[in-house]
């Protein structure tokens, strides 16, 4: 059987970086033209949410994300109630990297023709996740677009704020430090094209593969949020660094220093999802892992002091979690021993 790949799949996720490096190249020049005013960014490009300053002790933590092809599964089975929740967490769970507490979230829905028995249940999951976040929608934009999209896309923007002295951006990571793993509720919102591709060349989306959920349940699976659980953790563990286990799997753990690596070797079974969808596709664990989060949704990077009462407060909030590797000397992230993958 030839290997199935994230690129053969619709997807190059090297072409995708060598593209968003171009835009980059174009976009960093504007970070001057706010130095030393209200509005200055204090983080580079390329971590997981932005920082602009409003005050000599206060920041702005701002994210732009949306849900992607998992909105083709709602489609496929009718079933739109919980797409709103995968925007809330892939924006929120981005700016609390950075050590913030989000605060509010404007959706932008762009549609063929708007129906509004899907906005209305795009809205159910929407209130939803803020209800988990813990923010508010306080508006959005809705534009009608036949001659552009074909049924619709859902992305959104998301503002949180942060004391300037409790920014968290990696720095102080070093060797030794232990990697935490916060359990995944699947795929999440990434790797979906991939994930469609294999597992619907072998069942059909309404096919009940997984206990009582059917593929496409399986598929639509909510992304976890992690806002209460981090912010706990901040509060009562001093946290190094933050990172959100999205496209390009474990390696995003790279986009929070780029002195050290990570050694990870303890991770725990991924879900059943993600074991066919590496035997039936003829998937590498390589590829597996530089494209799914592989059952570890976020990691949180401490002293290894800190362990055991970082697992605990996540406990508390029902949220599974695994010291799962540590910081080294080197770059990259070194997987079980058997392969590095780069961000």
């Amino acid at each position: 059987m030839p290997e199935m790949t994230y690129k053969k799949a619709g997807v190059d996720i090297d072409r995708e970086n060598l593209a968003i490096k171009a835009l980059v190249a174009q976009l960093k020049e504007t970070l001057s033209f706010r130095k030393g005013k209200i509005g200055e960014s204090l983080v580079d490009i390329g971590h997981f949410g932005t920082l602009i300053s409003i005050s000599e002790d206060k920041a702005l933590a701002l994210g732009a994300d949306g849900v992607g092809s998992k909105i083709m599964v709602a489609e496929m089975i009718n079933k739109f109630d919980t797409i709103g929740i995968d925007l809330i967490a892939m924006n929120a769970n981005d700016i609390i990297c950075l050590g913030a507490e989000p605060l509010c979230l404007l959706d932008y829905i762009a549609a063929c023709e708007p129906d509004p028995e899907i906005l209305k249940e795009i809205g159910r999951g929407l209130k939803e996740g803020a209800r988990q976040a813990g923010i508010s929608i306080p508006g959005g934009e809705l534009a009608s677009l036949p001659d552009m999209v074909k049924g619709f896309d859902l992305a959104g923007v998301i503002v949180g704020i942060v004391d300037r002295d409790k920014i968290i951006t990696g720095e102080g990571i070093m060797p030794g430090d232990a990697v935490i793993g916060l359990a995944s509720s699947g795929i999440h919102s990434n790797g979906l094209t991939l994930a469609r591709k294999v597992l619907l060349e072998n069942f059909d989306i309404n096919q009940r593969v997984f206990g009582n959920r059917t593929v496409g349940e399986e598929l639509l699976s909510p992304t976890r949020i992690y806002v209460k659980e981090v912010l706990g953790i901040i509060k009562n563990v001093e946290v190094k660094g933050l990172t959100n286990i999205t496209g390009g799997g474990l390696g995003n753990l790279c986009r929070i220093t780029d002195r050290y690596g990570f050694y990870i070797d303890h991770l725990p079974k991924p879900q059943k999802v993600f074991t066919l969808i590496k035997e039936l596709g003829g998937v590498s664990e390589e590829e597996m892992y530089r494209t799914f989060n592989m059952g570890i949704g976020f990691c949180i990077i401490v002293d290894e002091k800190d362990c055991e009462k970082t697992i605990e407060i996540c406990r508390e909030y029902d949220t599974p979690a695994f010291r799962i590797g540590k910081v080294i000397d080197g770059r990259g992230v070194n997987v079980m021993g058997r392969f590095t993958s780069m961000y």
